[in-house]
């Protein structure tokens, strides 16, 4: 062709051939699809092409590595062990992970590693998880010391809970004129919403409320043995509330079976746990926690409430406290962030973020305030020492866990929606991060406080 431009024009006729020469289709062009020997489906070559598809063990176990890896970096690096200790980390980035803010911005990798499958498996961990944390704190309450300085602990830990309840319904109330139905949940009345969020405002996280106090060294104290008692009571009327806002009529008649099942059977347990060396205590224990646990969700109380009264009726005297101790850490260690995780991967922004921060702070400022208020008046009533009931108040509003735990309870039963609970769920966040930075500097102020008894 000499020194001239070479070029053959599509759709245009070639030298010496009879035609034309037109642009290739999809079978002239040699692909996966159309390369495929006899006998072999295109679908199998496009799937060696790009790999086989992840399995939902695999899924799985992405999951549980982002799930244990991603706080404990978060809480490593930036060092925020003294105002969000690894156990807010983990709830925090358990709401991060969740439909409402991952979900939103990753939506195809969201869907891709939280199958329904995953989420299943997950969701069963969550349970035994939990189901073991509040069989702990269950454990855990002291009615022994209460009921020795029964005067003191009922004064305190009534108004610390009275007050903060009041508060937190007359925010329920108000989100209920001016929110709107987003809030209240398909299956509640409306007693059933004002109250559970009222109790919600009152509640205080007995189990993280313990690691808290070891942390500042107080636990063992006077003032923290106080603490638990004023705890234990509140923890008590808590869960009572929440079994009657369950109470269904429908069932009533499963309700009054397993309650009085339950009685008979507690008096027979106690009555023989003593006789049994300890290791044996431990498995006949989480036999007895399923079997509770079971029967509550069969009558319709919900299998938390079950696993709260599997531990209340037993006495954390049987057990050696060693044990207890390293077994409340290897939960929380071990299987609560799968319960972090399942609790925020149910959160919703449905109503707006605006929104829902909005009713949070309107209900951490009830909790708090509340839970203030009613310590300083028991305070005053029992002639406390000046700053002994904003030390003590400021402890006790801690919310954490069992608040958390409270409100999962709340959206299983229908009571509140998604929104309501993602707004809870932010309250007990900060509210548990406000309770080291705000105790800490007073602890050495009064250092008479905290070795002062009842």
């Amino acid at each position: 062709m000499g020194g001239a431009k070479a070029g053959i024009r599509v759709g245009g006729p070639l030298p010496g051939i009879v035609g034309t020469v037109t642009a290739p289709g999809p079978r002239d062009t040699p692909s996966a699809q159309n390369c495929v020997g006899p006998g072999v489906p295109a679908g199998t070559i496009r799937a060696a092409m790009t790999g086989p598809a992840l399995t939902t063990v695999e899924l799985f176990l992405i999951a549980m590595a982002v799930i244990f890896a991603l706080p404990y970096a978060i809480w490593r690096l930036g060092r925020t062990d003294y105002w969000a200790p690894l156990v807010v980390v983990q709830i925090v980035t358990g709401i991060l992970l969740g439909p409402g803010l991952f979900g939103a911005a990753f939506p195809e990798v969201y869907r891709a590693v939280f199958t329904p499958a995953v989420v299943q498996s997950l969701n069963g961990l969550a349970w035994w998880a939990v189901m073991l944390f509040v069989f702990i704190a269950g454990l855990e309450l002291d009615l022994r010391q209460a009921w020795k300085h029964r005067g003191e602990t009922a004064v305190t830990a009534g108004l610390a809970m009275l007050v903060p309840m009041l508060l937190g319904s007359g925010v329920a109330l108000a989100v209920l004129v001016l929110g709107g139905t987003g809030w209240i949940g398909p299956r509640a009345a409306s007693w059933q919403f004002v109250l559970g969020i009222g109790m919600a405002a009152a509640v205080t996280a007995l189990p993280i409320l313990i690691l808290l106090m070891d942390k500042m060294q107080i636990l063992r104290q006077p003032l923290g043995q106080r603490i638990l008692r004023y705890a234990s009571l509140d923890d008590i009327a808590i869960w009572a509330v929440l079994a009657a806002i369950l109470l269904d009529w429908v069932r009533i008649g499963r309700q009054a079976l397993f309650l009085a099942a339950f009685a008979l059977l507690a008096w027979a347990l106690r009555r023989w746990m003593p006789r049994l060396v300890e290791r044996d205590r431990w498995a006949v224990a989480l036999v007895w926690l399923a079997l509770v646990a079971l029967g509550a969700d069969w009558c319709g109380l919900h299998f938390m409430v079950g696993a709260f009264l599997a531990g209340a009726v037993l006495d954390g005297e049987w057990f050696e406290q060693r044990q207890t101790d390293m077994l409340r850490h290897h939960v929380l260690l071990v299987l609560m962030p799968v319960f972090f995780l399942s609790t925020g991967l149910r959160t919703e922004w449905g109503v707006g973020g605006a929104a829902v921060f909005g009713v949070a702070a309107a209900l951490l400022v009830a909790a708090v305030a509340g839970k203030l208020a009613g310590v300083h008046l028991a305070g005053r009533l029992l002639g406390w020492a000046p700053g002994e009931a904003t030390l003590v108040g400021w402890l006790l509003q801690t919310k954490a866990l069992i608040m958390i735990i409270f409100a999962n309870v709340l959206l299983d039963r229908g009571v509140i929606t998604a929104d309501t609970f993602t707004a809870l769920l932010l309250m007990a966040v900060a509210s548990t991060m406000l309770t080291v930075p705000m105790v800490a500097p007073r602890l050495s102020r009064l250092a008479s406080v905290v070795s002062k008894g009842a």
